[in-house]
């Protein structure tokens, strides 16, 4: 279940969301198309406190440096307000495809419009959104969206009661919320870092060459079969969606050797598996067989991935005890 408005809070305050991964319909829902997500119980947790100057881990440079930050501050603290330092946490690989900015933006902003009133839920979605996109230029509200909310949610289906919807000048997307069938997964970085900008951008001038319609047409008729095979529960059919998902994602180009070689190390104890995020380079997301998710794991790490078992984490994102003296790593 979604969690309840976050409260109103005084400084000091701290702030936890999970990392994400995309198991359906990443790139074509830039473009309004359907996708689904799954937040994932890898986190990044903040702590906001009194300050003499704004900072990010005891330096002033690195918060202006960061941009996720940096937009937070700027479109979430208001100028003249008293300076605060961010102290970070985070256990999700950055530049790995699996939601380190999005669980940073979540945090961040769950913790200033904490210091402000609080705010419902809807609102931080919209609010860690802003940032990101703020931040990046592009993107749709799918990775925030999870982050916020937790467990399964999808964007643009018509399955699962809804959550929120985001707009901006050209989509409309509403994000529901899907049932979780309680599997365990396994999800790879490869190693390489990817550019989720670029990325997304290089999709876009594919997508708008003459057959791009067919291949947005196709992305969705993937999503929308991937969510109806997660509520079925049906193991077996959610991985050949996936199968396919990743064979019209190596088409629009953004598949990469090292995620290659890590699906092919992993295939036999796998239902399904594909790339996660925006590609060229980063992540893979794996359906493992029933028993068979250590065997995922130990076949993944021989083929020099950075592999974790993760379900799903049900509670999104929230404000948690300050930690006694958090270790700066975002």
């Amino acid at each position: 279940m979604i969690g309840g408005p976050i409260p109103s809070g005084g400084f000091p305050l701290s702030a936890r969301a999970p990392g994400k991964c995309i198991l359906f319909g990443e790139h074509a829902v830039v473009h309004g198309r359907p996708e689904l997500l799954l937040a994932i119980d890898l986190h990044t947790q903040v702590l906001a406190a009194p300050s003499s100057e704004m900072r990010l881990n005891g330096s002033a440079s690195s918060l202006r440096e960061n941009r996720y930050v940096a937009q937070a501050v700027d479109a979430l603290w208001p100028p003249g307000a008293s300076p605060v330092e961010w102290r970070t946490l985070s256990r999700v690989p950055r530049s790995a495809g699996l939601g380190s900015s999005a669980a940073l933006c979540s945090a961040l902003a769950a913790t200033l419009l904490a210091a402000q009133g609080g705010a419902e839920r809807s609102a931080l979605a919209e609010a860690s959104f802003a940032i990101e996109r703020g931040a990046q230029g592009v993107g749709s509200p799918g990775d925030t969206s999870a982050s916020v909310a937790g467990g399964l949610v999808a964007l643009n289906a018509s399955e699962g009661p809804p959550l929120w919807e985001v707009a901006d000048a050209e989509h409309r997307w509403i994000v529901r919320r899907i049932r979780d069938p309680g599997w365990i997964w396994v999800v790879a970085y490869s190693g390489v870092p990817r550019n989720t900008a670029e990325t997304v951008r290089a999709v876009g001038r594919r997508l708008a060459e003459p057959d791009g319609p067919v291949l947005l047409e196709r992305f969705e008729e993937v999503a929308l079969g991937g969510v109806a095979a997660v509520l079925a529960e049906d193991r077996h059919a959610t991985g050949q969606r996936m199968d396919e998902n990743h064979a019209l994602l190596r088409e629009v180009g953004v598949s990469h050797p090292k995620l290659e070689s890590l699906l092919d190390a992993v295939r036999p104890a796998a239902e399904g598996a594909k790339l996660t995020g925006a590609g060229a380079g980063g992540s893979i997301v794996v359906l493992p067989k029933a028993g068979q998710e250590v065997e995922c794991q130990r076949r993944l790490r021989r083929a020099g991935g950075q592999a974790f078992v993760v379900r799903a984490d049900p509670r999104g994102a929230e404000l948690v005890a300050p930690p006694d003296e958090p270790t700066p790593s975002v």
